[in-house]
């Protein structure tokens, strides 16, 4: 079914908010590049057979099996708990001071809405940061772009930078904490100076301080004390018990999301009033007489990114199963989407090449055109991708899932491929102007 056809106005702008329309309208996209119609970009299928080649090595040199294959039991979901535990476990050792806290045991649900409080903020300040901002720990490690700003802010949740509560409970994220950040705050913990300038600040603060507006105007699913992980309460209310374990529909943690965290993205396009988000027109679907919306593609990236980063948590400590997983879409973000452009998938037009600056590289803002059809094209070609990794090596969705995908092969390619074609900035074939709400 064309879930599109049913929705005009208001409703247009519901169904541009779900799930299932993404790769809806990616698939509409993908389909006037096979016939040639994009405006940015060519597309060459018969390239995608080296891509899934290269996956394959890196999985098999990061998953190896007894065999010489993939172990792909061992491979984790795509999600932020690797980016916090990057270069060590950092995860784990702020569980066990839970452990060791003083009166009543912290039960497993205290320490999944814990969890869910950095990961969500964590996520939230998770944009690109440029090429030039790093983050050092105080054993002398360093660590840049999303493993440096995870790691930064697994330093600040510590440190009780987003608690009414700093002293008594460091450990959670509130609107009481975030009522006292500011620029200033954030740049001083992610050690931002004139030497380590880092892109988007501002905009990651924006999505912060609008973050504790939308705790406090949404106490259906952030609780009385305006907490990101009191969603845990509103999805319990929404599950359905199944032998010991509850299960919960991928729709209702996307609602939860969607809904709850409206309030915070930057006002972009809209339909009837409602604020769309991550959503954009492509001129590649553009009709006469067709209606408002009917061009738009939805991508929801940031949102993508929180809903597999919260899964995980709620998973392992609770033990909830989650349906429908199969509606998430693969992250349209540069790592992946550089993959395509490095190995041919997608070659740009003269017209895009011209925009190239002294390195070579086009950097256009996120609501350029050329922007636009390469996440759609990177959707579908993540689901491409992952089918012809699983034919290759003779496997379903079941063994290995498009969240395995992303985190073992595509996004880990994209950025090995991006560091070998250009070592000096390690950056993707097309920068992207980052305000720090979009990538």
């Amino acid at each position: 079914m064309n879930l599109a056809t049913a929705f005009s106005g208001p409703s247009q702008a519901a169904y541009l908010r779900t799930l299932p329309a993404i790769r809806e309208r990616c698939s509409n996209v993908h389909a006037m590049a096979q016939q040639g119609k994009l405006e940015y970009f060519d597309y060459s299928p018969d390239r995608e057979s080296s891509v899934v080649n290269y996956c394959l090595e890196i999985m098999k040199r990061d998953f190896p099996a007894a065999d010489g294959g993939v172990d792909f039991a061992s491979i984790p979901p795509h999600g932020r708990w690797r980016h916090l535990d990057a270069g060590k476990s950092r995860i784990a050792p702020l569980m066990a001071k839970w452990d060791e806290e003083p009166g009543s045991p912290v039960s497993e649900k205290e320490k999944c809405k814990r969890l869910i409080d950095l990961f969500l903020v964590s996520v939230l300040l998770d944009a690109g940061a440029g090429n030039q901002w790093v983050y050092n720990e105080s054993d002398g490690e360093s660590y840049s772009r999303s493993e440096g700003l995870a790691v930064a802010t697994v330093h600040m949740f510590d440190q009780g930078l987003f608690s009414g509560s700093p002293v008594a409970q460091p450990h959670r994220v509130d609107a009481q904490g975030l009522s006292q950040i500011d620029e200033s705050r954030i740049a001083s913990a992610m050690q931002v100076s004139d030497i380590n300038p880092m892109v988007g600040l501002s905009g990651r603060t924006s999505l912060l301080v609008n973050l504790k507006t939308a705790l406090e105007s949404n106490p259906r699913f952030f609780g009385s004390d305006a907490r990101p992980g009191n969603i845990i309460d509103f999805l319990e209310s929404e599950s359905k018990l199944d032998g010991s374990s509850l299960r919960v529909h991928i729709s209702s943690l996307w609602g939860v999301l969607l809904e709850g965290l409206a309030s915070i993205w930057p006002a972009r396009y809209s339909i009837g009033g409602v604020h769309l988000g991550d959503v954009w027109p492509c001129s590649a679907l553009a009709t006469d007489g067709q209606s408002e919306g009917d061009n738009f593609v939805p991508f929801h990236k940031l949102t993508g990114w929180i809903t597999y980063s919260l899964i995980e948590p709620m998973e392992k400590i609770l033990k909830w199963r989650f349906d429908g997983i199969e509606d998430m879409t693969g992250l349209p973000e540069y790592r992946n989407g550089g993959l395509l452009v490095d190995f041919g998938v997608l070659t740009l037009k003269p017209g895009l090449k011209a925009l190239a600056n002294a390195g070579g590289v086009p950097c256009l803002p996120p609501s350029h055109g050329a922007v636009v059809e390469w996440r759609a094209m990177t959707v579908i070609e993540l689901d491409r991708i992952a089918d012809g990794i699983r034919r290759q090596v003779g496997v379903n969705s079941y063994d290995l899932t498009l969240a395995q995908v992303l985190e073992s092969a595509t996004w880990k390619g994209g950025r090995e491929i991006a560091k070998r074609l250009r070592p000096l900035t390690g950056g993707p074939p097309i920068e992207i102007e980052s305000d720090g709400t979009v990538f």
